[in-house]
């Protein structure tokens, strides 16, 4: 008897936290009103750490921040269909900025990074 009531409670509580997780994942995923908006903004934020540790670099070797056509010949920039880039390079900061024109109406219109590599959804 004993047995069986812990193998009882090992089934609620693993079912519960199956439920919980469940629950978790589908409201902390998704972006927009597709997948496809949620699969562009993930490799948008990853474009862009990767232009800001682009424009790190430059600063530490030149001095100072640049626009992405100075950047090209460090790091390819990458072309989205629904999102365009543009920096606004600074003496002592900068912002990388990736804007939407694509159709999802709840996707995030513009996502930049600075030079703390903070992404933010705008």
């Amino acid at each position: 008897m004993g047995r069986s009531f812990g193998f009882l409670v090992l089934i609620v509580v693993v079912g519960f936290g199956a439920y919980i997780y469940t629950k978790q994942a589908q409201t902390g995923t998704t972006v927009g009103t597709s997948a496809l908006t949620t699969i562009d903004v993930t490799a948008v934020h990853n474009d862009l750490r990767s232009i800001a540790r682009a424009e790190q670099q430059y600063f530490a070797a030149n001095g100072k921040y640049v626009d992405l056509n100075e950047l090209e010949g460090m790091i390819h920039i990458p072309v989205r269909e629904n999102y365009s880039y543009a920096a606004q390079p600074g003496l002592t900061s900068f912002k990388i900025v990736a804007t939407y024109s694509g159709p999802d109406p709840k996707a995030p219109k513009r996502i930049s990074v600075d030079e703390t590599l903070s992404i933010r959804n705008n």
